[in-house]
C-alpha cells in the first residue's frame, strides 16, 4: 500500500545531502514524497557569480530541479529567512524573520497544516543537534516534533543523522591518504556538540546504493553551493558511494538497536 512521506528540511540542498537516497527510494517504490523547506537559503555558501540579493530565487529554482531528480511529488517553501552560521545572527531582512528566531509553535502550525492536508504517514526531521549544530537545523527538529503533536495524526517521526562511528572511519582513511581537509567528527561542531550520532543510538540504516545516480543528479542541481555541494560532487565515485550509499535515522520511542532495513514498508 502506498504511503506518504513528508520531509521537512532547513534549506534548499539539505534534501539531497541528508535524505536524498531515502526520498528517491520511496518515490521509486510508489510512495508519495512531499518536501517542505523552512528557509530561502539566501545565506548559502555560494560563488561570487551569484548575486547575494538574488540567491533566494536561484536556490528556489535549484530546489525544484533537485526534487524532479528525486521523484518528489510536491515542494513547498515556508519562506523564512536563512539564519546563517556564526556566533552572531544577522538582523532580520525586510519583510522576513530568520527561521531560528521564529516561535516554533508558529512554524509548527504551518507544517501541521501540510501534514493534515497530505495525511502524511512518515515525517523526516533532524537529530536534536541538527547534525552539526546549524541553528536552522536545530529549529527544524523542534518544529517537527511540535507539528506532529498539533496535526493529531499517527505519523511516524524519524530523525536523519550521521553515523559518527562511520564518520570516524572515513576521516581516518582520509588522513591516511594525506587529505588535509579531514576533520574530527568528535570535535565541537557549530553548537559545541560532536557531529551526528553514535551507531549504538541509531535505529535505522537504510541502503540507498541503488539510488546514487539520482542523489548525484540532485546534488548537481544545487550549482550555486560551490563549497559544500561542490566538494561532494568532486569526490571520486568510490568515495562518493562510501559516504552516500546508506542513510541513518533515529526513531524516538523505538527500542535500542540499529535495524538495517527499510522503514517505509506498510
Amino acid at each position: 500500500m502506498p504511503l506518504t512521506l513528508l520531509a521537512f528540511h532547513a534549506h534548499p540542498d539539505d534534501e539531497a545531502i541528508l535524505t536524498g537516497g531515502t526520498l528517491a527510494r520511496a518515490a521509486a517504490a510508489g510512495h508519495r514524497v512531499v518536501l517542505v523547506t523552512a528557509t530561502d537559503g539566501a545565506l548559502g555558501l555560494t560563488s561570487t557569480r551569484y548575486a547575494a540579493s538574488g540567491l533566494a530565487g536561484v536556490r528556489a529554482a535549484e530546489l525544484r530541479d533537485s526534487a524532479r531528480q528525486l521523484g518528489i511529488a510536491r515542494v513547498e517553501q515556508l519562506g523564512y529567512a536563512d539564519s546563517g552560521l556564526g556566533p552572531v545572527m544577522a538582523p532580520d531582512p525586510a519583510g522576513q524573520v530568520r527561521f531560528a528566531r521564529v516561535p516554533s509553535a508558529e512554524a509548527a502550525e504551518r507544517l501541521a497544516a501540510i501534514l493534515r492536508e497530505e495525511s502524511a504517514d512518515v515525517l523526516l526531521t533532524y537529530d536534536p543537534n541538527g547534525g552539526y549544530g546549524h541553528p536552522d537545523h536545530v529549529q527544524v527538529h523542534r518544529v517537527v516534533h511540535r507539528a506532529a503533536q498539533l496535526a493529531a495524526r499517527r505519523t511516524r517521526v524519524l530523525e536523519a543523522s550521521m553515523n559518527r562511528d562511520m564518520m570516524r572511519g572515513f576521516m581516518s582513511m582520509a588522513r591516511a591518504a594525506g587529505m588535509e581537509e579531514a576533520f574530527d567528527p568528535d570535535g565541537p561542531m557549530d553548537d559545541g556538540n560532536p557531529m551526528g550520532t553514535l551507531e549504538a543510538d541509531l535505529h535505522w540504516q537504510v541502503d540507498v546504493a541503488a539510488y546514487l545516480p539520482q542523489r548525484r543528479a540532485a546534488l548537481a542541481c544545487h550549482a550555486s553551493q560551490t563549497t559544500d555541494v561542490g566538494g561532494m560532487l568532486s569526490m571520486p565515485e568510490e568515495v562518493f558511494a562510501g559516504f552516500f550509499a546508506v542513510e541513518h535515522y533515529i526513531e524516538p520511542g523505538r527500542p535500542a538497536g540499529m535495524t538495517r532495513g527499510w522503514f517505509m514498508d506498510p
